[in-house]
């Protein structure tokens, strides 16, 4: 019998969970460890602060879940990790010991790192529900007194798409309520250019993106690094193609969301050859931890070197599909390895992704979602909005019902050519 230990339970955790128990040997033992028992679809998050939807609608209870199938659950944080000895200290004490650990934890949010950035300070956030809960409060305020709103993303961040769906969809919102002519609004992003994504595009999301914001008199700062936020202002400083700075603006703003940058966390911090600087973890092209060949990780919390030089530091995001290629990936590698086999299995690292506009949207499609591509696909329309309302119930169903890929998806992604897996070889 072998003991498989999954730490975190978001996107990459769940339905790892999910793949994994139909990898694995009937003999073998797989156990859940996540801080939060709840799973929350994050996809959703930017809809909360305006209030589309509440916290009850994208949320699963995970044990009962789990429970139905054989999936032990321990909702206790990490508090140690110990990769020499196969073990886990959680924060409540005890111990669990694993013969393959798979990590997918997700990101620390770095907002310390900035001077009075996120919920703690003087900006709102949507990386989990419960800033975009205390967003929605910020800004049902904020339009009894209506003013400028910053939104975007600060320099290191690795998650562009949610800013740019917030920015719209509240725009949106803006206008119904009739005081979209009070609000001045600016985007203000590490990104070289609007649409570049950490990815340096797909498709024309330069020209689609840049063609939005013009149409609805949204301003934007590329290339910009935030110094500082204090109570109505922020503090950013535009940076020249050399790394200077070209300029120094003070934005007031009634409201601003800006995404933070990414690390891992603290317990997998400054282990020797599992993790990089950051706290992200190192993965080869099976999802296998080079020096603990028992270690495998999955989701946000992998390490992916950035596109290439930019003026601002800017990260790779790891996209909804792109995440389960990895866990589809390692899922297999594991269940070869419990076999007496070795990894044969490569996720594709393909993209899909649909960014909400609030009455429309924009969709790509980068296969692989890392450049050069053999697909480099972007649209926009009103079908954009409805199609990513489908996916979420589509996606939270599964979640509910304990499946990671029903034979009716896997039949469809087919048809369109978009896979999980390269072609299996021997190397």
């Amino acid at each position: 019998m072998a003991e498989i230990v999954i730490m975190g339970a978001g996107l990459g955790g769940t339905i790892m969970a999910y793949e994994m128990k139909d990898h694995m040997r009937p003999e073998d033992r797989l156990t859940v460890v996540t801080k939060d028992p709840v799973y929350h679809f994050v996809p959703s998050n930017p809809w909360v602060p305006v209030g589309w939807r509440t916290r009850e609608s994208i949320e699963v209870d995970l044990a009962p879940t789990f429970a139905k199938r054989g999936i032990n659950f321990k909702p206790v944080p990490v508090a140690k990790m110990d990769p020499g000895a196969n073990s886990l200290e959680l924060e409540d004490g005890s111990k669990i010991s694993y013969d393959y650990l798979i990590i997918a934890t997700g990101p620390e949010l770095a907002f310390d790192e900035i001077e009075g950035l996120g919920p703690q300070g003087h900006t709102t956030s949507i990386c989990h529900i419960d800033h975009a809960e205390k967003a929605a409060i910020s800004f049902e305020e904020f339009c009894k007194k209506p003013g400028p709103v910053i939104t975007g993303a600060v320099q290191g961040a690795s998650c562009y798409g949610p800013a740019y769906e917030f920015t719209f969809i509240l725009e949106t919102e803006l206008r119904r309520r009739k005081i979209r002519d009070q609000v001045p609004m600016t985007f203000v992003t590490s990104e070289p250019y609007v649409g570049h994504l950490g990815l340096d595009g797909v498709g024309d999301t330069k020209g689609l993106l840049e063609s939005e914001m013009r149409e609805k008199h949204i301003k934007w700062l590329t290339s910009s690094r935030v110094k500082k936020v204090e109570a109505g202002k922020m503090t950013v400083e535009e940076i020249a193609d050399d790394g200077s700075v070209k300029a120094t603006k003070e934005l007031p703003f009634g409201m601003a969301m800006m995404l933070p940058a990414f690390r891992g966390i603290k317990p997998l911090h400054g282990i020797d050859g599992l993790v990089n600087p950051r706290g992200f973890v190192l993965v080869d092209k099976h999802q296998q931890n080079p020096k603990f060949k028992n270690i495998f990780s999955v989701g946000v919390c992998v390490a992916i070197p950035p596109m290439g030089p930019t003026p601002v530091p800017c990260g790779v995001p790891k996209t909804g599909f792109m995440i389960e290629s990895m866990v589809t990936a390692a899922a297999k590698n594991i269940g070869e390895l419990l076999r007496g086999r070795q990894p044969i299995y490569r996720g594709t690292w393909n993209a899909i992704c649909l960014a909400d506009f609030g009455d429309s949207g924009i969709a790509f499609v980068a296969q692989p979602q890392i450049p050069p591509r053999n697909v480099n696909w972007s649209g926009h329309g009103r079908w954009v909005h409805a199609a990513k309302i489908g996916f979420e119930k589509y996606f939270i169903r599964k979640m509910r019902k304990g499946e990671s890929e029903p034979f009716y998806e896997s039949a469809a992604l087919s048809m369109m050519g978009i896979a999980k897996l390269k072609n299996v070889t021997t190397d």
